[in-house]
């Protein structure tokens, strides 16, 4: 770790045209104090109608119960992609997968389509604090996760109510190679969209090796921001980006 937090643009990966799509979502989030803001129910349309009916649900303590089963099914998903799929040491109970960062403070985006989830990621704002944890990258660079590196960024964690977190990002196998980008870049936007409604300017997170090819097909513009690590055998690495880059 050799210097402290700043908010130098993302601008590692050369973007190419972001695709034009619907963007559907639905997001009823409800204040905290960590300057989470509320909104009501929101169904944007970037381009066209979502004749497919893919949406994107941002899902939070306060509003799980407007959406049936969908985050028990998402749970499940995680369960079945990172514990039974990719083999990680994470906590499991009855069929579902979740940590100590499932908390409150979170919010949780899933996409899915006619009850079916297709992909998802958490988000968590970086000034969360839960008895001695606060968010992932921060608490691997304090030694507190044996399964991450201390070196897992190139700063000082930050703690600023302007920068959230990313985690568990997935896409299922499920969904066909022809929706697979738009599936990418409705929840790619989602968490933009998430991250800016709660007064966030920049969101880092830990990514999968496919990111740098994901981030070129939807135009992300992204800063790798710590060394390369495994998890499990899955190689990742920490990146940072701007929302508003991804925000039409």
């Amino acid at each position: 770790m050799n210097r402290t937090w700043s908010p130098f643009r993302a601008e590692a990966f050369t973007p190419t045209a972001p695709v034009s799509e619907s963007l559907v979502t639905d997001d009823r989030h409800t204040g905290s104090q960590n300057r989470v803001t509320s909104s009501t129910k929101r169904i944007e349309k970037v381009a066209g109608e979502p004749v497919d009916h893919i949406r994107s649900t941002t899902i939070s303590f306060r509003n799980m119960n407007e959406y049936g089963g969908l985050l028990v099914n998402y749970l499940e998903v995680r369960k079945a992609i990172f514990l039974d799929q990719l083999g990680w040491h994470v906590s499991e109970s009855d069929g579902m997968e979740f940590d100590q960062y499932d908390t409150p403070f979170c919010r949780w985006i899933v996409i899915h389509q006619f009850g079916e989830v297709l992909g998802g990621v958490r988000m968590v704002p970086t000034t969360a604090k839960c008895g001695t944890f606060s968010y992932m990258l921060r608490d691997a660079q304090m030694g507190m996760l044996e399964d991450l590196p201390t070196d897992i960024l190139f700063f000082e964690a930050p703690v600023e109510h302007s920068v959230w977190e990313a985690t568990r990002f997935f896409i299922t196998d499920s969904v066909p190679a022809q929706q697979r980008q738009r599936v990418q870049s409705l929840l790619f936007r989602s968490m933009s969209q998430t991250a800016m409604e709660n007064g966030a300017t920049h969101v880092l997170g830990i990514v999968p090796a496919l990111w740098a090819r994901w981030a070129r097909r939807l135009g992300v513009n992204a800063t790798p921001i710590g060394v390369k690590f495994s998890i499990d055998g899955t190689a990742s690495q920490s990146v940072l980006f701007k929302v508003g880059d991804f925000i039409p």
